[in-house]
């Protein structure tokens, strides 16, 4: 008779099992075997060890499970086979106890958040630039109108930034405008009052002074603006409604554009837009790039409806930059101007000419002491209009606008020449440009 497995007459005889009872023992071993790299198996998919045992252990007792089905069991003893059986379950649970399986907590797979590395980046430049912005608080004297007492009250706010150690903050001039008093609150909350340096109406940056310890002034770190291009990363950090510090982003989506003074009007050139969000209280705050060095300060949105449309627009370092070298040395900026008045463009166009209509030349001012003629009425109330400007050394003015951006690139003491339309006559008329009156 032929088997499947071959036996060796040294472990085992035919006086001691029969032929098929052999084969089944060593069948259950190599089933005991194979059933306990399963259960290796499963304790490698974190299986608990007694919960494990008490719910295998029933099913390996089967012998359908380890039985050889090549092999009849008619010649074996059943107590044999029950003992076999019972070695087998107990060979398994030895197993399972001597395996190190893992504690019911492994089926929480609790694997650490990763940042990206853009993410990563922009974490990191919040965190290093967030202790130079502060937050300016705009405080106005108002009086009870029945205890008569006279208040302190915040009546605005916006944010700013730290420009070196001896406490000058650099914020817009229209979060400063028509306050009493100021108060600034660095980034660790501490609150100092502070005092206006100078102001700059025209270009909508104001430098303030606090008197806090250097160690708690972090100056930010100042960039270029000349090389930016569209696409450009940005990052806006400020304090929005009231908030703490919150941080927007987005790109550069336009370069050189112009905007207009929220106090004076005059034109604002080569401003930054972006469609990083600049909402209320961002006012002040600085816009910066990817290296998180200062590149703008973030001033005004664009909002026909109201609400931020994603047109937003910040002053360019570079101009900003000779701006606060002014106000911190003298106080002011020395803006050379023509020191006329002139009248609105739509009333100019009305009259079906191009240029600036002089309105009032005052005759201790440049224009004035040039000879310009300003507009007034005959003796019987006729309107006699003055000079209309047309170009400024060479340069075609067609508005008030063409008019101070030629002024900005000149400087205080500069001789321009003037033509201007008289009559029905051109002439050229030499201006010695001065500097702008202190303001109040």
């Amino acid at each position: 008779m032929a088997f499947a497995c071959s036996l060796s007459s040294t472990h085992y005889s035919a006086s001691l099992h029969s032929a098929p009872t052999v084969c089944r023992l060593l069948s259950y071993k190599s089933a005991a075997i194979s059933v306990s790299k399963s259960v290796g198996l499963l304790h490698k998919s974190f299986i608990p060890n007694y919960r494990a045992l008490f719910f295998l252990r029933p099913a390996f007792s089967r012998s359908s499970l380890i039985s050889p089905p090549s092999i009849a069991s008619t010649s074996s003893s059943p107590k044999l086979d029950s003992l076999l059986l019972l070695c087998t379950s107990i060979a398994l649970s030895v197993s399972f106890l001597l395996t190190d399986v893992g504690s019911a907590s492994a089926f929480v797979v609790t694997s650490p958040r990763k940042l990206q590395p853009d993410e990563l980046s922009t974490v990191r430049l919040f965190q290093e630039n967030t202790p130079s912005v502060v937050y300016i608080t705009n405080l106005a004297v108002k009086q009870d109108a029945f205890t008569l007492d006279v208040l302190e009250v915040p009546q605005g706010s916006g944010s700013g930034f730290v420009w070196d150690k001896e406490g000058h903050i650099v914020t817009n001039y229209h979060v400063i405008r028509a306050a009493s008093d100021l108060r600034v609150t660095l980034a660790d909350q501490t609150t100092y009052d502070a005092k206006v340096v100078g102001f700059d109406q025209d270009k909508d940056v104001a430098v303030l002074l606090v008197d806090a310890p250097k160690d708690k002034l972090r100056p930010i770190p100042i960039g270029v603006s000349n090389d930016l291009v569209v696409g450009q990363k940005v990052y806006a950090i400020g304090n929005p409604f009231g908030l703490d510090h919150t941080l927007t982003t987005g790109v550069i989506s336009g370069l050189r554009r112009e905007i207009s003074s929220a106090v004076t009007g005059r034109p604002i050139q080569d401003v930054i837009q972006t469609d990083a969000a600049i909402n209320p209280g961002n006012s002040g705050g600085p816009l910066l790039d990817s290296s998180g060095n200062l590149i703008g300060i973030n001033t005004a949105i664009y909002s026909p409806s109201g609400a931020s449309s994603g047109v937003g627009f910040s002053i360019p370092v570079d101009t900003v930059n000779g701006i606060v070298d002014q106000l911190v040395k003298f106080g002011k900026v020395a803006r050379p101007i023509l020191g006329i008045k002139f009248a609105p463009d739509q009333s100019v166009e009305q009259l079906g000419v191009s240029g600036v209509l002089v309105l009032d030349a005052p005759a201790d001012g440049p224009a004035g002491k040039a000879g310009l003629l300003p507009t007034k009425r005959d003796a019987y109330g006729r309107l006699i209009l003055g000079d209309i400007i047309t170009s400024v050394n060479g340069k075609k003015v067609t508005n008030g606008s063409d008019l101070y951006r030629i002024l900005d690139q000149c400087k205080v003491g500069d001789k321009v020449i003037v033509e201007v339309l008289r009559g029905d006559q051109k002439e050229k008329i030499p201006v010695i440009l001065e500097p702008k009156p202190d303001e109040s």
